[in-house]
């Protein structure tokens, strides 16, 4: 330890380097994190705030949930045999507000159940979002497909889906819509994977999310982004720490030939990456907090301290691969060969 922190007060410049760049990575990757973790909440958090279990779809549908219409004789089946099952339908529509603008809504209807906001008719309950529009409650809201009139009755916190604010709507006032009588889906809680229904086929939540236009896709990308910037962090540290052991062979040697095992010089590098590291994840840590404090409400951006720490974890074991690979060398040091190229 001792050694580590004198050579690291004997180097400032070189560790100042690794270190800012170890900060400038570690940080964008927390904001690119963050901003992975928001659009997900944003294209899906109605989704994702339901208790794991089973969807089932109607199979013809071919894994396109807008397509698919659940019989109502096997809908009846399931929601009598299933404890907590609930059928619902979404579609992507438009309200308009008192000043006639449209408003993109994601209409959502259920059955009764505690997962879903459950209205009567001429009803509707919306994402807290549009508030920033100006809607307020007991407004009046018409769409053109629907011949009564919608009033606001309450909101609700964080129900989006397919980045548009969700609408409860009573299923009456949702068949006159869509002119539609069946539901699209059923979600059993806590549901068996292994339970079939003929005619449906069967998603995992996980599963499921992947079956929502722009999901998979949006998330595969800021995804491989992030583990991309853990790579290239990974890389730093062993070009960096590589570059220095060629730079002190002869002093290696040295230690060497005066009774230092090579377990204490990889000892030393371990030290030093850990205090880069965990110097830069303090100072990156406390930015990306920050800037999840601060950050617009319009922009869709959530870092939690689980994935932070998570992502921490990452960047120390990254770290910890690289200064171990860049410092394989010291094991081939013989003493007086490098103290003789150190004298060269």
């Amino acid at each position: 330890m001792n050694l580590a922190w004198k050579e690291i007060k004997k180097n400032k410049g070189r560790f100042l380097i690794l270190g800012s760049i170890v900060f400038l990575v570690s940080f964008l990757t927390f904001i690119i994190s963050g901003l992975a973790n928001g659009l997900s909440q944003d294209n899906a958090a109605l989704i994702k705030d339901l208790p794991q279990g089973q969807f089932y779809m109607d199979e013809d549908a071919d894994q396109t949930y807008n397509l698919s219409k659940i019989d109502r004789s096997i809908q009846n089946e399931i929601l009598s045999n299933e404890k907590n099952a609930v059928a619902f339908s979404i579609q992507m529509g438009f309200l308009n507000d008192k000043d006639n603008k449209q408003q993109s809504v994601a209409f959502t209807t259920a059955t009764a159940s505690p997962l879903f906001a459950n209205v009567k008719h001429g009803e509707v309950i919306l994402d807290s979002s549009l508030k920033d529009k100006g809607i307020k409650v007991g407004d009046t809201l018409t769409n053109n497909q629907f011949n009564d009139k919608f009033v606001v009755k309450e909101f609700v916190e964080q129900k989006k889906y397919s980045h548009a604010p969700v609408a409860y709507i009573n299923k009456e006032d949702y068949q006159e819509i869509y002119r539609v009588d069946e539901m699209q889906l059923i979600f059993v809680p806590n549901g068996d994977s292994s339970k079939e229904y003929t005619g449906l086929h069967s998603f995992s939540n996980r599963e499921f999310l992947q079956t929502i236009p722009s999901y998979n896709a949006e998330q595969m990308s800021l995804n491989m982004i992030v583990w991309f910037l853990i790579v290239i962090s990974g890389m730093l540290f062993a070009i960096f720490f590589y570059m220095m052991n060629v730079q002190k062979i002869g002093l290696y040697g040295i230690l060497k030939a005066i009774g230092l095992k090579t377990s204490k010089l990889f000892k030393m590098i371990w030290i030093q990456m850990a205090i880069i590291t965990v110097i830069s994840l303090i100072l990156s840590v406390g930015l990306s907090q920050a800037f999840n404090i601060i950050s617009p409400k319009e922009m869709p951006f959530t870092l939690t301290i689980t994935t932070t720490i998570q992502l921490s974890i990452v960047f120390l074991i990254i770290g910890f691969i690289g200064a171990t690979i860049s410092g394989m060398q010291i094991k081939k040091v013989e003493p007086l060969q490098a103290i003789q190229q150190g004298e060269a």
